[in-house]
C-alpha cells in the first residue's frame, strides 16, 4: 500500500489511536472494584501470617 497518500496514513493513525484510547477508557471505567468494609480488611490482614521459610 505505498501508493496511498500521506494524508490517508495520518487519518488511519488518528482513527486507530482514538479507537485504542476509547477502548482503554471503557475498560477502565466499566469494571467497578468490589467494596469491602474496614472490619473485613483487618480480619483478612490478621489471618494472613507472614511466615518466612528462609
Amino acid at each position: 500500500m505505498p501508493q496511498m497518500a500521506p494524508i490517508s496514513w495520518l487519518i488511519l493513525f488518528i482513527i486507530f489511536s482514538v479507537t485504542l484510547i476509547l477502548f482503554n477508557i471503557l475498560n477502565y471505567y466499566c469494571v467497578l472494584p468490589k467494596k469491602s468494609t474496614s472490619t473485613e480488611k483487618t480480619s483478612d490482614f490478621k489471618s494472613n501470617s507472614l511466615n518466612w521459610k528462609w
